[in-house]
């Protein structure tokens, strides 16, 4: 049983554990998940595989969430350290957010995109405008951090003329079909798709020197420069000093577009508001996504007014466009996790408790800032996160022999 404190709530308590993990509920739950979702998508037992002597352990199926504790249909309450794949920034089902949803949902659930914009629309683009570096004021907004990259790869061919991508390894840039092949992650997401992929992106080690980054951009045909400024899925790992400065400074001389992938880094998770803030370089692009949402489905890429323009006015008919794009109650729920994590307030108290977890770290290795946080450890990364999940704690692989 998890160590528990009687006098707090659901939403900040430790680990209470009911049963075994998974218990009977989930494992019944994933029965019919596997006789209907595609296998690929839920790391999960192979109904199979028990005899071949290959099983793997399914995973808890999650009922309800609050701050930072989640409840599995077994009634098992457990600490996600990882906010929800990061998209809890605020905690899980924040009040301001819940709020701001309710309020939404009473007015207009659903408005026509690139047709018939809604108001809620209209003011998260200016907020979005307020809250990002430099000229970064115009924005494409998606439903997801593939969508945001998506809007970035098309307006720099379009700002360009050209269609070559430098990318880095250990990036991770989504799968869907448009940018799968951006990715510096894992070989094997690109190779059952690289016929169809994009056919022109090559990638350096994250961190190359200037000279070996300026070579790969001699022949002018790189029309976009994309890049983690925090390496997350990758590893948890931060660039070498200056290098974010270095990378801006060729790409511009090359006369490419540079975006940065902030996905997973921004909106406060590092103790900034932005992680590339602390290198001071503002890009031509910046795509956000996962927290912007508060939980529902929302990214955006923002550009300075001179890159977008590449985009020029619709004719009518946009040729960048979704059924869903800038749906209201996203809009809602954004508008009230900016107005959380806007004021020094969050950002303090990101680093305040990302200070905490170094201490608790004690003398093991340890990389990462704010809240994105990587511990090194003697054992195998996935082993780890599955005993972590007995006692109540979810955390995920950040490397072979490091959790996050």
């Amino acid at each position: 049983m998890g160590a528990s404190n009687s006098m707090a709530a659901f939403g900040s308590i430790a680990p209470r554990l009911r049963t075994v993990v998974p218990g009977p509920a989930s494992i019944a739950a994933v029965d019919r998940l596997a006789r209907h979702e595609c296998p690929a998508i839920t790391l999960r037992r192979d109904r199979r595989a028990k005899s071949l002597g290959a099983e793997r352990q399914d995973p808890i199926v999650w009922r309800d969430a609050q701050g930072s504790n989640v409840r599995d249909v077994d009634g098992n309450v457990f600490v996600d350290m990882m906010s929800g794949f990061g998209v809890a920034v605020l905690g899980h089902r924040h009040p301001a957010v819940v709020a701001a949803v309710r309020d939404q949902q009473d007015h207009l659930l659903h408005a026509m995109g690139d047709v018939y914009p809604d108001a809620t629309r209209i003011d998260l683009l200016e907020q979005l405008a307020a809250i990002a570096p430099g000229d970064l004021s115009v924005s494409i907004l998606g439903l997801s951090g593939a969508d945001s990259i998506d809007a970035a790869v098309k307006t720099a061919v379009l700002s360009t003329g050209r269609t070559g991508v430098l990318t880095f390894e250990g990036s991770y840039h989504g799968l869907a079909l448009g940018v799968v092949a951006l990715q510096g992650y894992k070989p094997e997401f690109t190779e059952p798709f690289a016929k169809i992929a994009h056919p022109d992106v090559r990638r350096l080690p994250y961190g190359a020197p200037a000279d070996v980054i300026r070579a790969a951009m001699a022949a002018q045909d790189v029309g976009l420069v994309l890049v983690e400024p925090f390496l997350g899925r990758g590893g948890i790992v931060e660039p070498p000093a200056g290098w974010l400065q270095d990378l801006a400074e060729v790409t511009r001389e090359a006369g490419a577009v540079l975006a940065f992938d902030e996905i997973a880094c921004g909106l406060g998770a590092s103790g900034e508001l932005f992680a590339s803030e602390r290198d001071g370089v503002v890009p031509d692009l910046l795509c956000i996504g996962k927290s912007l949402g508060g939980g529902f489905p929302l990214s955006a890429c923002i550009g300075t007014p001179a890159v977008m323009a590449a985009w020029a006015a619709s004719k009518g008919e946009a040729i960048h466009t979704q059924t869903f794009l800038g749906h209201p109650v996203a809009c809602a729920a954004a508008l009230a996790v900016i107005e959380q994590i806007r004021g020094k307030e969050h950002c303090d108290r990101v680093r305040e408790r990302g200070e905490a977890l170094v201490k608790a770290f004690g003398p093991r290795a340890h990389r990462g800032r704010g809240l994105i946080r990587a511990v090194e450890i003697k054992v195998d990364a996935i082993g780890a996160m599955r005993h972590l999940l007995e006692l109540g704690f979810i955390v995920l692989p950040a490397g072979q022999h490091s959790i996050g």
